[in-house]
């Protein structure tokens, strides 16, 4: 079977790991939740207990979560290094630092933004406290990915590859939670222009956003999240 990644709307994380599976090139399916509504539902923790995005079935039905379990797996896949590299390489390395920061304190740092975000009973003065340490430990993490920045036109090289992607999902957080200007790191600025526009991205963006767009024929549509629980969940 396909796998399907299931991943999440508005805004999720998830929509860099769709880039990533295009860069792959193999087919795969995909299953959209809506993280505000479908995702608190009990029936959810069926297939992430957690109520997260992303979630992932492999081809023989297992379900995987976390996004760097899931970007290892597409990593261990990709023989022709599409979006990784050859493993033991410097690049190779480079790839896996930059993924672990970007998917621990410089996603992590954005945080307290959702919490604020999505308090169900609302509390202005705790709210007013998570905006201003959100903000704040936003900003020292872009401050800490721009020192990381190297010339590439990309994070590792000239082309994007699963840190790219992990990243594109996440950036635009600074824009949804209005924290600041992406101008304030313009290194980290030219690299995330570079990266919309690839093709992938760009495709990936259109799904997020329900539109039915064109990619590189690997994508062999959705599954309904119904199914994916009924079928994959524990």
């Amino acid at each position: 079977m396909e796998p399907i990644l299931v991943y999440g709307f508005p805004a999720g994380s998830s929509m860099g790991l769709i880039a990533a599976l295009e860069w792959l090139g193999q087919p795969y399916r995909l299953s959209r939740v809506d993280m505000l509504g479908e995702m608190r539902d009990p029936s959810y923790a069926r297939i992430n207990a957690r109520h997260e995005t992303p979630a992932f079935v492999t081809e023989d039905g297992k379900m995987l979560t976390e996004t760097m379990a899931i970007a290892a797996w597409i990593e261990a896949r990709d023989a022709e290094h599409r979006a990784s590299f050859a493993p033991k390489s410097p690049e190779a390395d480079r790839m896996h630092q930059l993924l672990g920061f970007i998917n621990t304190g410089f996603t992590g740092a954005f945080s307290p933004l959702w919490a604020a975000l999505e308090m169900e009973t609302p509390d202005p003065e705790l709210q007013a406290s998570l905006r201003r340490w959100g903000r704040e430990s936003v900003i020292e993490r872009h401050d800490k990915l721009e020192a990381m920045i190297g010339e590439t036109p990309f994070l590792v090289s000239d082309r994007p590859t699963l840190a790219d992607g992990v990243l594109i999902g996440v950036a635009r957080w600074l824009e949804y939670h209005e924290v600041a200007e992406p101008g304030r790191w313009p290194r980290l600025e030219a690299v995330r222009r570079r990266i919309e526009a690839d093709k992938a991205v760009i495709f990936a963006t259109a799904i997020e956003n329900g539109e039915t767009p064109t990619g590189s024929g690997a994508f062999l549509g959705h599954v309904p999240l119904a199914e994916v629980i009924d079928r994959f969940g524990a």
